[in-house]
């Protein structure tokens, strides 16, 4: 059970007015807000034991690199991976990504295919196809269906000898579909190729398993899950993180360095050139205890009540209204659309009222030409929202639906 005036309790921002009204924040498949526990947790690294890690002897870079460390192992113990060193910490999942497809760019021979399912976000498309112009390999897309699920039967058939690697996202940002990964990442395996899972929008609803999933690769935000900016996690095999070469070159990724030759660092720091976000990674891992201490499952049916009780009222009582994204497994986000009117203007009537909602193409355009629209309005659920706020969501939905008709 959520004790969810506890929950907003931890949560300072959700006590501001936006326009004289009580904010009421359903932009959560953008950014989840942030708990006091984890700006405590930053406000403790600056206060404290602010140091660069891994360098020096002293006292505070001793706590540092202890606690940045610390840190990794949460993250490694909350997605089950088998080594703390396949955790590598980088700037969110986009970087994550364009890591492993930088990597891939070793690997791969002209006519090598890679394919990319259809509901990606701009971060899991443009880096491969910048690889693909790179090495002469060729991207094919698994279709979806207008429900927003994936054609697995196409994906069954595009599936060939020359797959390198499979990429495509856990949950969908635009639509909320949860996709079948545990197949698409056997299936892939099967037809000898990688798979990567944007796991961006999944890690603040699902605790995944990556080695009961037995995926290659899986890229995170934290501030997705409650976490800061400017900070994220790639879990990739021990096997492919070896075979892969760096991506940034710099200090801490190496070992020995003379002006003849460079020996790269063991893992993970081969891949982690620089000062890392030190802070940023220390806040990361409050925000995995803060979430874990509350329970995944809890979350999870508690969202899902939300979705249905949100859905069902637009559906009943806006006219006109169309939702895209009507998978059968689907997380907290509705993305609509209300005959005869812009998904922009209801979104800013929306903000002089206080409630804060998402307009646009979402970085995930492919989606939006597949229905042939600009873009929609996305209203996305997290565990702290309430019922009186989905109350007032759809209250200034019929308010803004009356001023623009």
């Amino acid at each position: 059970m959520i004790d969810i005036k506890s929950i907003r309790e931890d949560f300072p921002i959700l006590n501001r007015k936006v326009n004289g009204y009580p904010l009421v924040y359903l932009d959560n498949a953008a950014t989840s807000q942030t708990p006091k526990q984890v700006i405590k947790a930053i406000t403790d690294y600056y206060t404290n034991y602010n140091a660069n890690i891994h360098r020096g002897v002293h006292t505070l870079s001793q706590e540092a690199t202890e606690k940045y460390e610390e840190a990794r192992q949460k993250l490694q113990r909350h997605f089950n991976a088998a080594h703390p060193y396949e955790i590598i910490f980088t700037s969110g999942t986009t970087h994550g990504i364009n890591l492993v497809a930088n990597g891939f760019a070793a690997l791969l021979q002209p006519g090598d295919e890679l394919l990319v399912s259809a509901m990606e976000h701009h971060s899991n498309i443009v880096p491969w196809q910048m690889l693909c112009e790179k090495t002469g390999a060729v991207l094919k897309v698994i279709p979806m269906n207008e429900k927003g699920e994936l054609e697995m039967e196409v994906y069954e058939q595009l599936l060939s000898d020359k797959t390198r690697i499979v990429f495509c996202n856990h949950i969908s940002n635009a639509l909320g579909t949860i996709n079948p990964i545990e197949k698409i990442i056997k299936m892939a395996h099967d037809a000898g190729a990688a798979v990567l899972i944007d796991g961006a929008q999944a890690a603040p609803h699902i605790k995944a398993d990556l080695q009961a999933l037995d995926v290659d690769f899986y890229t995170v935000s934290a501030h997705k899950m409650c976490g800061p900016t400017g900070v994220g996690m790639l879990y990739g095999k021990e096997s492919w993180l070896r075979k892969m070469p760096p991506y940034q070159g710099g200090g801490e990724m190496i070992a020995e360095v003379t002006f003849e030759k460079t020996t790269y660092a063991d893992l993970p720091h081969k891949f982690e050139a620089g000062t890392p976000d030190i802070c940023g990674g220390i806040a990361f891992g409050a925000a995995v205890d803060y979430m874990n201490g509350i329970g995944f499952d809890a979350i999870a049916a508690y969202e899902h009540e939300l979705l249905d009780y949100a859905t069902g009222r637009l559906l009943k009582e806006i006219e006109g209204v169309k939702i895209y994204g009507t998978a059968e497994n689907k997380t907290s986000v509705i993305s609509f659309n209300i005959e005869g009117i812009h998904p922009y203007d209801i979104g800013a009537i929306l903000d002089k009222l206080g409630v804060a909602v998402r307009t646009g193409h979402h970085c995930a355009q492919p989606i939006m030409d597949y229905y042939k629209i600009p873009g929609t309005v996305r209203a996305s659920f997290a565990f702290y929202n309430t019922r009186e706020e989905v109350d007032r969501f759809i209250e200034a939905v019929q308010k803004a639906q009356m001023m623009l008709a």
